[in-house]
């Protein structure tokens, strides 16, 4: 699933980076993905941006960071990128590398839901409603709010 959360289709130059980082991702070669990854996400390349936060999250390539990976999945996740949506609110959800915030959690995993391809819209709306299990319906409806007025480039 990350592969195809993160890859997808991003502009040519930075295509070939992010392409790259996958290969090397896929080979098992974390660092030579971080490598990768780096200049582009810097860049604010939102697809590098939300899987160096994944690299980092899970200390492949690089030491694990929380507070890195949170911060890499906010600016891809402001860009509009669900699968740094979704790993924002789990993020949330669990209180790594952000506050542990339940009603943010359901804001990200709505809008990572509402935005991803068919295919990983199940899995999405699965994990927005196991952080639903967790709150009030008051909770619920201002997750449900807070994702309504969303807009690109807000958090």
């Amino acid at each position: 699933m990350l592969a195809v959360c993160c890859v997808g289709q991003p502009a040519p130059a930075r295509a070939d980076a992010v392409a790259r980082a996958n290969a090397a991702y896929a080979r098992g070669d974390f660092i030579q993905a971080v490598n990768l990854l780096t200049p582009p996400a810097l860049h604010g390349n939102a697809r590098a941006q939300a899987f160096l936060g994944f690299l980092y999250e899970n200390g492949y390539g690089a030491p694990q960071a929380y507070v890195a990976a949170a911060d890499l999945y906010m600016q891809a996740a402001v860009s509009g990128n669900p699968f740094a949506q979704c790993m924002l609110g789990l993020m949330y959800d669990k209180g790594h590398g952000v506050p542990q915030d339940f009603v943010l959690a359901y804001k990200w995993l709505d809008l990572a839901a509402a935005r991803a391809s068919l295919r990983e819209r199940d899995y999405f709306l699965r994990l927005r409603n196991a952080v639903a299990s967790k709150m009030s319906p008051a909770q619920i409806g201002e997750g449900q709010h807070l994702a309504l007025s969303w807009a690109p480039g807000r958090f």
